[in-house]
């Protein structure tokens, strides 16, 4: 099968999440408009029409996605973006009197000259219930080293055409409206979350230190998500996914943590006549232990463990336990649970904020997480808020919650090198190496020990300015 992706040259359909397929099997001729993503919903809306032509029929178009995108100046504009082709081997499968449609697709996706392999199976329900289709996906996964994707053929050939097939991605934007239940507006956010977190294993897998910080990141999200919904989430399910997820957080720490270390704390000083003395031992010496750290990350995203992670965490989002568990709660319109949230959370960080030089490093530590997990609520919740004085205020919240996060972020940072450096001691160096990295670690720890205060004076500065926030959400 050929299948030839159609969009504008600035790429409206995409940005709308639209596309636009001519699908050529044979003689056949078959158009394909599809709606939204993962991000959005894990039903995608399709529209299908057999055409004529190797060009879109446009007139098939109407009461679809793409109908309101069809000004006179996009259908002049539309062309062939990219294509794949792909050999399909399809098995019906039936499981518990569920009926799935197996597909395994092998091939390639082109843009220009730019290619990339595509070798996936696809499991579509046709019929009955979706527990079965992970249960049978959950078995296909024991029997071959297959990782959930949850990027479209559509979204890979977009990102040839950028060029950036394997680089760290970051998050997404997230889509929850207004008037959506809570429990979709979770699903929503869980979604494009566990999105981000998948985006970006090939960059683990490559060593990539960006790579490692988007999917802690995509974790801590994810993390933040299930506590701000927590009345929500009661069943032993959500605890399993959130252990998991600990888990995965803590086998990427020290690949992060390490490399902090050496590129902002170590690298600014080696080139300097008074702090270079060792500094390119100390370096050297510590060239091992993130290598090591990034092994760890490495293998982790390659286990079974993690595969399974995203499987169970994709299942848990679509499943009914926790969602039965929120019917208990009520269903409060989204609007009227993300104020309710976004209010108590303000309060509580700012009552901390208040006394913020009496705190001690595992306070701060606690109003920095809370800080952050108010600021990814903001990223969640900020779009439901419509109006002059939403609009203005949301940037200016945001501003300085994240201020405050990254002056106490700097602070922790301080307090987890102190941590590692039994760590960094030499192993067995050269002769002449053990007192000069002695001397260079020695010069680190006392530079990082004199920005304590002036940090603390930056974070003192930050929570008054927090302090007058104005609420976005009233």
């Amino acid at each position: 099968m050929v299948s030839v992706y159609f969009d504008t040259p600035k790429h409206t359909l995409a940005r709308n999440d639209v596309t636009l397929r001519v699908r050529h099997n044979g003689d056949n001729r078959l158009q394909t408009i599809k709606s939204g993503g993962l991000a959005s919903s894990f039903r995608r809306g399709e529209w299908e029409h057999e055409i004529k032509r190797d060009v879109p029929n446009l007139r098939q178009a109407r009461d679809t996605a793409l109908a309101p995108l069809l000004t006179k100046k996009l259908k002049r504009r539309l062309k062939p973006v990219f294509e794949t082709h792909i050999h399909r081997t399809s098995v019906p499968v039936r499981k518990n009197g569920t009926r799935i449609e197996v597909a395994l697709d092998e091939g390639q996706v082109r843009a220009g000259r730019r290619s990339a392999p595509i070798s996936e199976l696809e499991l579509e329900l046709k019929r009955g219930k979706p527990g079965d289709i992970f249960e049978l996906a959950h078995e296909m996964g024991k029997l071959a080293p297959a990782t959930l994707s949850l990027k479209s053929k559509s979204e890979r050939g977009y990102g040839l055409i950028e060029n950036k097939p394997a680089k760290a991605v970051g998050a997404e934007k997230i889509r929850v409206r207004r008037g959506m239940s809570t429990t979709d507006a979770f699903r929503t956010i869980g979604r494009s979350v566990l999105r981000h977190i998948a985006a970006n294993e090939a960059a683990v897998r490559r060593s990539d230190s960006e790579g490692v910080h988007q999917m802690r990141v995509g974790l801590r999200r994810l993390r933040a998500a299930i506590s701000l919904f927590a009345k929500l989430l009661g069943d032993q399910e959500t605890e399993r996914v959130k252990s998991e997820l600990k888990w995965l957080t803590g086998e990427l720490a020290p690949a992060r943590d390490f490399d902090v270390y050496v590129r902002n704390e170590i690298e600014p000083l080696r080139g300097g006549a008074a702090t270079g003395r060792g500094m390119k031992e100390l370096a050297d010496a510590l060239t091992s232990r993130p290598t090591a750290a990034f092994g760890k990350a490495k293998a982790a995203v390659g286990s079974p463990r993690y595969r399974s992670l995203l499987l169970d965490t994709l299942q848990w989002l679509e499943n009914e336990d926790w969602a039965q568990h929120a019917r208990c709660y009520g269903h409060p319109p989204i609007e009227r649970f993300a104020t309710e949230v976004l209010a108590r959370r303000t309060k509580k960080a700012m009552k901390n904020a208040k006394k913020i030089r009496q705190l001690d490093t595992q306070q701060r530590h606690k109003l920095r997480i809370a800080a952050k997990k108010l600021r990814y609520a903001s990223d969640f919740f900020g779009r439901l808020f419509a109006g002059r004085n939403a609009e203005k205020r949301l940037p200016s919240f945001k501003a300085r919650v994240t201020d405050l996060q990254d002056c106490l972020g700097a602070l922790n940072d301080i307090q987890v090198h102190q941590n590692l450096a039994p760590k960094l001691a030499p192993g067995k160096p050269c002769a002449k190496a053990p007192r000069a990295q002695t001397f260079a670690a020695g010069v680190v720890y006392g530079r990082e020990q004199s920005e304590i205060e002036p940090r603390l004076n930056a974070a003192d500065r930050d929570a008054r300015k927090f302090l007058h926030a104005r609420p976005f959400w009233t």
